[in-house]
């Protein structure tokens, strides 16, 4: 790992922080048009009329262009769309402003109905992926015949049951399509992407007989409802300000018709299979698995933008990704409020999506998400719908900074930054994780981190974090959960002046001079 003079590397971040702030954060000028959104028009409205403003040139342009969202509930039924048309200027820029109260919600997210076990989960007692099931033990019987019900007739495809399977660092998600009993045991299937995927892919997989036991489960019904998943989707607008809103209510649609299997960070896979034959390609001869991964819905998308803020809002009981910042530069995230979100609350980058394969060493996708200041934000309760989402995640992305943020009550990770599983310089650099708090993470998964990095970095840091140690998670197959960890490939950082409570970091390398080897040493 690389080592620099820390007196040097502090200049550099207080040079690289001054530059992004004052270019993120200019002051929005006092002067301008002011369209107020009170229910005699909607917001919608409100922008098609800041967008002819600009397109006539109208004089109430100069000096910025303010929508001011009076205190009320604002319903969507179609997400918001904001433009390229809808472009400020670095003179003119765009502000979407809320008052006190203001919220833009959607739909609220599906309700879970656990059956068995009644609390917690269950130990499966096999995982066969020669003939994909999973073999659990015989519920109770008066439980098991309205499992059963559930099943019939045989259009199964209608039904809602689900078995939620626990995978070290995802889970899956899986529609039940039959049981076959076998004494004291039931093998259950699978509808079908999800039984294909699950059975093909090798990791994550369930774990039968690991260190601390087998992988676990549990069934359950969940209501079959298509409400809105998004509610604002940014693209390819640029110098756009949205402050003080509170985003509320939105739902996650996918599980209810192809399942969710997911590779890591609650990215679901498209398609996967182990190499059997000659395992190995190019770039790492040791490779075995290929998979491709759409990226997960979110309640507010922005992508292809720039100079795009978010400042003082809440989101709040979304049922899936909170913000998305896809693909934009020089932006901010500061003073928002995360609760009860069902995936992660703030991502970012590219995780190499569809149809590029997740494991090659991209150079061309770090680019897309630079300069972008993730700073004062409080995160709690994130990843409990999809336990393999995390608080903040970084993919493919470069001079990024994530600072003074509180990160609590996580079921994987608290901050990830990186992709790729990669040695190479693939354009991922200048990356910097300061002074955040993260505890109570890696509550229900391991191989987790407080911090947690993957792939070369050059010239970034983390320092001056304050890490509590992992939470003892009830169903963990394994101990793999630290307060910092440096997972396969990770190089280019400097670490300083970290608390972790007296755990250990460990660096877990891969591939052709170290096939699986870990270093363990102390901060």
């Amino acid at each position: 790992m690389r080592t620099i003079n820390r007196t040097a590397c502090s200049q550099h971040l207080a040079l690289l922080y001054m530059l992004l702030t004052a270019s993120l954060t200019a002051s929005v000028p006092a002067w301008g048009g002011e369209i107020v959104v009170d229910g005699s028009c909607s917001i919608a409205d409100a922008l098609r009329q800041a967008r002819e403003w600009r397109r006539t040139g109208d004089k109430r342009c100069e000096g910025g262009i303010t929508i001011t969202i009076k205190a009320g509930r604002y319903y969507m039924q179609e997400p918001l769309l904001i433009r390229p048309e809808d472009s400020g200027t670095k003179e003119s820029p765009l502000t979407i402003r809320g008052e006190q109260g203001t919220v833009v919600c959607g739909d609220p997210r599906q309700q879970h109905t656990q059956l068995w076990p009644e609390e917690g989960m269950a130990r499966m007692l096999d995982f066969d992926t020669a003939t994909r099931t999973i073999t659990i033990p015989k519920p109770p019987s008066p439980t098991f015949s309205l499992l059963s019900s559930l099943l019939s007739p045989p259009t199964a495809h209608l039904s809602s049951l689900e078995m939620v399977v626990h995978q070290r660092w995802a889970i899956a998600i899986l529609r039940v399509k039959a049981f076959s009993v076998h004494g004291d045991s039931v093998a259950v299937t699978f509808m079908e992407p999800e039984s294909r995927l699950e059975f093909e892919h090798p990791w994550p997989q369930p774990v039968i007989n690991g260190e601390k036991g087998s992988s676990s489960f549990m069934l359950r019904t969940t209501e079959l409802r298509y409400g809105i998943e998004q509610l604002v989707v940014l693209d390819g607008a640029n110098y756009v300000t949205v402050e003080g809103i509170t985003f509320e209510h939105s739902c996650w649609n996918r599980p209810l018709h192809k399942g969710h299997v997911a590779l890591q960070g609650g990215f679901p896979i498209v398609d996967a299979y182990k190499l059997k034959d000659k395992p190995g390609l190019p770039w790492d001869e040791n490779l075995e698995n290929q998979a491709w991964v759409e990226r997960p819905v979110s309640a507010v998308t922005v992508r292809n933008a720039s100079h795009v803020n978010f400042t003082k809002c809440r989101f709040q009981h979304l049922g899936a990704t909170a913000l998305d910042y896809e693909s934009t530069k020089w932006s901010t995230v500061e003073g928002c409020t995360f609760e009860d979100i069902g995936g992660t609350a703030i991502l970012a980058g590219s995780f190499a999506e569809w149809p590029r394969e997740v494991h090659c060493p991209y150079s061309d996708l770090a680019g897309q998400c630079s300069a972008l200041v993730i700073k004062g934000n409080t995160i709690h309760d994130a990843a409990n719908e999809d336990w393999g989402a995390v608080g903040i995640g970084c993919g493919y992305a470069n001079f990024v900074i994530i600072a003074n943020n509180t990160v609590s009550h996580v079921n994987y990770s608290g901050i990830c930054v990186g992709w790729g599983w990669t040695p190479k310089y693939t354009g991922m650099e200048n990356n910097h994780i300061i002074n955040n708090k993260v505890s109570d993470y890696a509550r229900q998964l391991y191989d987790a981190g407080g911090i947690y990095t993957l792939s070369n970095q050059p010239q970034s840091t983390i320092s001056d974090n304050q890490i509590a140690q992992p939470y003892p998670a009830p169903y963990a197959t394994n101990d793999r959960a630290f307060c910092i960890y440096l997972d396969a490939r990770t190089d280019g950082f400097t670490i300083s002046n970290n608390t972790t409570e007296g755990r250990l970091i460990r660096r877990k390398e891969t591939g052709v001079n170290n096939p699986g080897k870990e270093l363990i040493f102390k901060q």
